[in-house]
């Protein structure tokens, strides 16, 4: 058998995407996570409003026109994930093995990825609880009692009921495949999720003391400009905030049928991905303002002892937690499952196994070590994500501008499209993106982090 046919009979046994609507609210969400929420308003809080949004922008266009298409492309000619994808690739050059060696190296960093944000969705599901039932509103601006009670949350094996429930309603939706499970997820998931921050963004809005947080939002101080490190951290917010890791990207293309126009797709989800990072801004920078709080400090602390203390000082604030837990909740889970989705597959197709038993190892794996990692999750995604997510990315880029003939490549990324891409894509993606890919990985070192 061909090369060729094995592909397509590796897409014929995959369960795809029904539509383009749900593919793209299924990608969306997959760039949709907790970085759009408790990153990306700092980063706009500390550099400048208008001084960091311009280069991010740009960051933003530079790798969605490159990096998202090259990862839905190679998943799509392959009809697989990064294992077979990246084998595919370095078959043509002879050597299958180091492409099937080389392609662990992302859905490993996916599971544990993944199994990091089962712990957090195991916070914010508590929060979520905790909202609901008063006990956050009757904090009242006690930050020592705010602090305390996060602490009880992330502790050594404090929230093990609450990751998993988070890892069986991941195990849930991911059994019931891409078109049942995935797709119809993210088709409820990403309309409430903007409904709700747009809502929120709204009603804030409306308090005379949010003025100060949206007048810094839209200045621009040249001055930030000269900052190597404004330009080091829009470009990192970008690069993660794409999804583009080797991983989910490469497998949820492997699920597009031939006609998908995949650069149209790309632009949609960086559109929208970035939509939601301003939204979840008009929210946070504004509600710090109306408290009178710095933002100054992003992550866990920022989602869930800050937040928790200047909600409590708005006007009706148990309701707006409520609203906005619920949100980030469905952010979180857009994100999870894809970041699952990666080992699942690999797991099914490597053994031949069912779906559903797939996902029930890989989400069980998920729950255990998740449970036994509460209290050195920061540590544990910081390695991830610093080494193995750009290191994935930088390898996906190798194969497909790189190792691939350069008309299959090009080929593929035009399926399904009127107008051929400009000829511009390929050899900005061989040398522009893939050389960013390889800094996002040595600058993630230098700095400890820059997404």
């Amino acid at each position: 058998m061909d090369s060729n046919n094995k592909i397509n009979e590796k897409i014929n046994k995959n369960d795809g995407f029904t539509s383009k609507l749900g593919f793209t609210l299924a990608s969306i969400g997959s760039a949709v996570g907790m970085g759009n929420i408790w990153r990306f308003p700092v980063m706009v809080s500390l550099f400048g409003g208008m001084s960091f949004l311009l280069p991010y922008f740009l960051f933003v266009i530079l790798i969605a026109s490159t990096g998202v298409i090259e990862e839905f492309s190679l998943g799509r000619l392959t009809g697989s994930g990064p294992v077979h994808a990246f084998s595919f690739a370095t078959a043509r050059k002879g050597n299958e093995n180091i492409g099937k060696k080389l392609g662990l190296i992302p859905v490993l960093g996916s599971l544990a990825l993944a199994i990091g944000y089962t712990v957090v969705m195991g916070w914010i599901f508590r929060y979520n609880f905790l909202a609901i039932n008063g006990t956050l509103t009757d904090l009242a601006d006690d930050f020592y009692l705010i602090g305390a009670t996060f602490n009880q949350t992330a502790g050594k094996f404090a929230n093990n009921f609450w990751i998993i429930v988070a890892g069986l309603c991941s195990m849930v939706i991911m059994s019931f495949g891409i078109a049942k499970g995935i797709e119809r997820a993210n088709k409820i998931l990403m309309p409430i999720l903007f409904i709700l921050l747009l809502g929120l963004a709204i009603y804030i809005a409306m308090d005379p003391k949010a003025y100060s947080g949206y007048k810094y939002i839209f200045s621009l101080d040249s001055s930030y400009l000269s900052d190597i490190k404004l330009w080091i951290f829009a470009f990192g917010q970008a690069f993660f905030s794409l999804s583009i890791a080797g991983n989910g990207s490469v497998i949820y293309g492997s699920y597009l049928p031939k006609n998908e126009d995949i650069p149209s797709s790309a632009k949609n989800i960086a559109f929208f991905d970035t939509l939601s990072a301003l939204l979840a801004s008009f929210v946070i920078i504004p509600a710090m303002a109306i408290g009178n709080a710095d933002l100054t400090e992003g992550g866990p602390g920022l989602m869930f002892m800050y937040l928790v203390n200047v909600f409590n000082q708005i006007k009706s604030g148990q309701i707006l937690m409520i609203f906005f837990y619920i949100a980030v909740l469905f952010a979180g889970f857009s994100s999870i499952i894809n970041l699952y989705e990666a080992p699942v597959a690999y797991v099914k197709e490597k053994f031949n196994i069912s779906r559903k038993f797939s996902a029930f190892i890989i989400n069980g794996i998920g729950i255990i070590v998740a449970i036994f990692i509460q209290a050195i999750v920061g540590p544990w995604m910081d390695i991830v994500s610093i080494v193995i997510a750009p290191l994935g990315a930088f390898l996906a880029g190798i194969m497909f501008f790189w190792i691939l003939d350069k008309n299959l490549a090009i080929n593929e990324v035009n399926k399904g499209r009127k107008k051929a891409l400009g000829s511009w894509f390929y050899p900005i993606g061989k040398y522009i993106y893939c050389s960013l890919s390889l800094l996002a990985l040595i600058l993630g070192i230098v700095y400890g982090g820059i997404g």
